[in-house]
């Protein structure tokens, strides 16, 4: 059992962790049912992950279809002290298609993190809104330490 203070720190670190990240990976399956893996930008918005993704992309249609997603945050490998316990979070996600009219919050949110003229032009083309709403989740911080996690 954790100290009050190493929870503390553990729950700062969690924070700090989703925060750092501008990619999320994204399990799907296609459409024969098979699992299907991809990457995004996000942005946290109102309690939800939001990618933006194209039309030509595979995962695209899988979203579009798909009720649920799991979804997995990592850190970066190469500063791993034990590359098996690698930090990362990952949450099972309701997914919902938005439209992009009422979510200026989230493309202003996009434009801080990412390039907001790069934003401005996606959003002339193909591009689609997903909120993706966690639910369960687990947060790994090193071999051997895992929490159960909400996503706020």
């Amino acid at each position: 059992m954790l100290s009050d203070t190493e929870t503390e720190k553990s729950l700062a670190g969690y924070r700090a962790f989703l925060s750092e990240r501008k990619t999320v990976v994204i399990a799907t399956k296609d459409a024969n049912g098979e699992p299907f893996q991809s990457i995004a930008p996000f942005v946290v918005h109102d309690g939800a992950l939001y990618v933006y993704v194209s039309e030509v992309a595979d995962h695209y249609v899988y979203l579009r279809d798909a009720e649920t997603a799991r979804v997995m945050i990592h850190g970066d490998e190469s500063g791993a002290a034990n590359i098996f316990g690698i930090e990362r979070a990952s949450f099972v996600c309701d997914v919902e298609q938005k439209q992009e009219e009422g979510h200026d919050a989230v493309f202003e949110a996009f434009g801080e993190r990412t390039n907001a003229k790069m934003v401005d032009l996606l959003r002339g083309l193909d591009f689609h809104l997903f909120r993706l709403t966690p639910r369960d989740g687990r947060y790994v911080v090193g071999f051997g330490k895992a929490f159960e996690v909400s996503f706020d």
